[in-house]
């Protein structure tokens, strides 16, 4: 009966209208129930691998085993509000309303890795608003995909440069609008209130995408260089590149990039410099930033 729990009915309606490929709407529509009780269903007995049976069996092992009904955890929904603020937060800046919600759980997970199943639970929205999400974020190279070991389902988590793509795709956007800028400055001339405004505009994004091409952030080497800084410093002691690549579990390849871009760019370990010696490398301050009284002080001299 509509409006009361799914029957075998209902699940035999909901599995033959997969088969057909309807959208989960059209199947709702059929069996006179709301959209969400179609995906819920559908979520949480095996997604594409949905069997009327087995959904049917599984309801009832949960019926015999049901006791009390859990209280919600005032922790969890403190994070359920705070993902959906990180979602508003990331509509303004223009991302969808859909995808910034798959974000926002994204980023929030406590595992490296979510399924589809996981997201259309957790916000309680439909396979399909996941999968158009997950490619929109899949655009932007935000997230990544990679397939769950033994099954056919597949996992997403966030990129680990996944700032160094938004800054990446920022400066991208602003050079178009840059050039869009241009074209419609050598169409409506420069003498017109027009050409005015779009040479204004050009400058403006143009300046903006240069900024962001040359911010350090945008050199996904500087991340490395700086955590070799790090290990440096946390371990006190020269270390080989070997030794490093051992501790941070990366390829030695990576390691030697990282110090020679440190070589290259001192800057980026001031106000120390990574020195090189038969034992390895290390670091030591630079001898420019004190004057010789105040390193005489230093020592107790």
């Amino acid at each position: 009966m509509a409006g009361g729990r799914l029957g075998l009915g209902d699940r035999q309606a909901i599995a033959a209208g997969m088969a057909e490929g309807l959208a989960y709407a059209e199947i709702a529509r059929r069996i006179g129930r709301p959209t969400s009780t179609v995906s819920r269903e559908v979520a949480r007995n095996g997604h594409s691998d949905y069997t009327a049976d087995r959904a049917q069996q599984a309801t009832h092992r949960k019926g015999r085993g049901r006791t009390i009904a859990p209280q919600p955890n005032a922790g969890d929904d403190r994070a359920r509000a705070f993902v959906d603020e990180f979602a508003s937060q990331l509509v303004g800046t223009g991302m969808p309303r859909m995808a910034s919600r798959v974000f926002a759980s994204l980023i929030t997970s406590m595992t490296a890795t979510v399924s589809a199943a996981d997201l259309v639970r957790e916000l309680d929205v439909s396979p399909a608003s996941v999968s158009k999400a997950i490619s929109y974020l899949e655009a932007m190279e935000l997230v990544v995909r990679q397939p769950e070991p033994g099954r056919r389902r597949e996992r997403y988590s966030i990129r680990d440069d996944v700032w160094t793509q938004a800054i990446r795709a920022d400066s991208s956007g602003h050079a178009s609008v840059a050039d869009a800028a241009q074209r419609g400055l050598a169409l409506f001339g420069t003498d017109t209130q027009a050409g005015i405004r779009l040479a204004r505009m050009g400058e403006f994004f143009g300046n903006l995408a240069s900024q962001l091409r040359g911010n350090d952030l945008a050199d996904p080497g500087v991340d490395d260089a700086m955590t070799v800084v790090a290990a440096l410093g946390h371990g006190q002691r020269p270390m080989t590149p070997q030794e490093l690549a051992t501790a941070l579990s990366w390829p030695t390849d990576r390691i030697h990039n990282a110090i020679r871009l440190l070589q290259h760019r001192p800057a980026l370990s001031d106000p120390f410099v990574v020195s090189e010696s038969d034992a390895g490398h290390a670091l030591e301050p630079r001898s420019d930033r004190l004057s010789t009284e105040q390193r005489a002080m230093l020592r107790g001299d």
